[in-house]
């Protein structure tokens, strides 16, 4: 072969094009498809925070109006309450856990600040022992609402603090004070899930 036609051949195959569009999708493919998934996984993210904080809203009325109190809600039948918000998450049983504390005072209750937020991912005998007082008319109460998310992209939240097993705590929290409405019915406890402390009433 001569030199011109060795020459002819380098430009022909430079100025070949075939097959580049596959290579050029090949190279930026990963990268694409990383961004899309990281897209719908913080969406995700974001819709299973909303619910969370809706579970503790729906909690937050049901005591804060004397609901579970005048109609003797028990335990497990609040707590049901609560986990239907979540359900379509996930399993409550592995991931809900429900704080209901009474405060005799907002001075108690700031003193109780550092008290930690118990989630699934703590000792079963803590998660028993989550307390569930839900008062009496112009009580002081808090509410915690523990879910425990696992994320699906690993590479999505790396600077959110996770647990051993990968999961993030989605925590909701809320204050306030009873309404003033007739004191009726027995109580009863909840706690996170099967257990927890008993209305102390």
């Amino acid at each position: 072969m001569t030199r011109k036609r060795r020459k002819a051949l380098r430009r022909s195959f430079a100025a070949c094009r075939k097959g580049s569009s596959a290579v050029e999708f090949a190279l930026v493919a990963p990268v694409f498809l990383a961004l899309v998934f990281s897209i719908l996984e913080a969406g995700v993210f974001f819709f299973i925070e909303a619910g969370v904080d809706a579970a503790n809203a729906k909690a937050a009325r049901l005591i804060r109006t004397g609901q579970a109190r005048t109609n003797s809600m028990s335990r497990d039948a609040f707590y049901n309450e609560i986990c239907k918000v979540v359900k379509m998450f996930g399993d409550c049983d592995t991931r809900l856990t429900v704080d209901v504390a009474r405060y005799s005072s907002f001075a108690a209750l700031a003193a109780d600040a550092d008290d930690p937020v118990v989630c699934r991912d703590a000792d079963q005998d803590a998660v028993d022992n989550i307390p569930y007082q839900a008062g009496g008319a112009r009580d002081i109460v808090r509410i915690r609402v523990c879910y425990m998310h696992k994320s699906f992209n690993p590479a999505l939240g790396l600077n959110l603090e996770k647990t051993a097993g990968g999961s993030v705590r989605m925590l909701s929290t809320s204050i306030f004070r009873n309404e003033p409405y007739a004191n009726e019915g027995a109580g009863g406890g909840i706690g996170g899930g099967n257990g927890g402390g008993d209305d102390d009433d």
